[in-house]
Formats: C-alpha cells, structure tokens, sequence
C-alpha cells in the first residue's frame, strides 16, 4: 500500500513543521508539570525518607491541601473559559451566516488536479474511488469502483 500524503512531511511548509514540533514541545512539558507533584506525592506516601523531609520542609499535609486547592480554583477557571469559548463559537455560528463557497466548475476541477474530463465524471459516478499519488503529492492514477448490494 502506498504511504498517505498526510504521511509525508516533506510536503508540508517549514512554517507547519516548527509548528507542528513546538506544540508537540509544549503539550509534553505541560503533562510533565502536572505529573511531578503526583510522583512527589506518592513517594511521599510510600514513605521515602527524602521526600517526607522535602514535604516536612514545606509544610506537610497542610500546604498539600491549600496546593490541591489551588489546583482545584485552577482547573475549575480553566473548565469555565472552555465552556464560554464553546457557547461563544456556537452562538457566533449562529449569529453569522456562512459565506457560500464560490462555485468551482468541472474544468477548474480537472486543471487544478490535472485530469481529464472523462476520468473526472468517472469519479464523481463512482461509489468508491482510489487515488494513487506520486512522491511530490500530484494524482498519477484514479481507480473507480462500484460496489455492487
């Protein structure tokens, strides 16, 4: 089988990869920060010399509640701005009427694809269509198949 397009980052702008790579950085080191002071805990716990000094040191169980507390505040703030920002999207798609796509006639089809008229209705008949791409991502063969119930 041959790779997918979206497989094949030598296609996509440097602009898209940095991107890309920056906020696979970012996610990671935010699930680092929230898995640390779970670690600490649970050493802590399971009664590790080193860390009931480290949780004696700054304020044992005590500062742990007003840390969950925080955390708590934290998440609930967090939660809140998500569910404004989704009324908000939903009330503006509402509010807003889509702009209709311009029309894009068959010829435009088959000159941005670069096919021919015949094996474009070929597809746009078809139940199930293949298409195979070259290295650099333009269609070298279309595939129609019929389903037949």
């Amino acid at each position: 089988m041959k790779a997918y397009i979206i497989n094949a980052p030598q296609l996509q702008s440097i602009q898209k990869r940095l991107g890309g790579f920056f906020s696979w950085l970012l996610c990671w080191a935010m699930w680092i920060y929230l898995l640390v002071p779970l670690v600490t805990l649970t050493s802590w716990v399971l009664g590790d010399k080193k860390m009931i000094n480290e949780m004696r040191w700054f304020g044992g169980y005590k500062s742990l509640l007003e840390l969950l507390q925080i955390y708590l505040i934290s998440l609930l703030v967090m939660a809140g701005l998500w569910l404004i920002w989704i009324i908000y999207r939903s009330l503006l798609t509402r509010v807003v009427k889509k702009r209709p796509y311009p029309t894009v006639s068959n010829a435009d089809l088959c000159e941005f694809f670069q096919v021919n008229q015949r094996e474009l209705q070929n597809c746009q008949e078809a139940q199930l269509m293949t298409v195979f791409y070259d290295e650099q991502g333009h269609i070298v063969q279309l595939e129609n198949n019929i389903i037949n119930n």
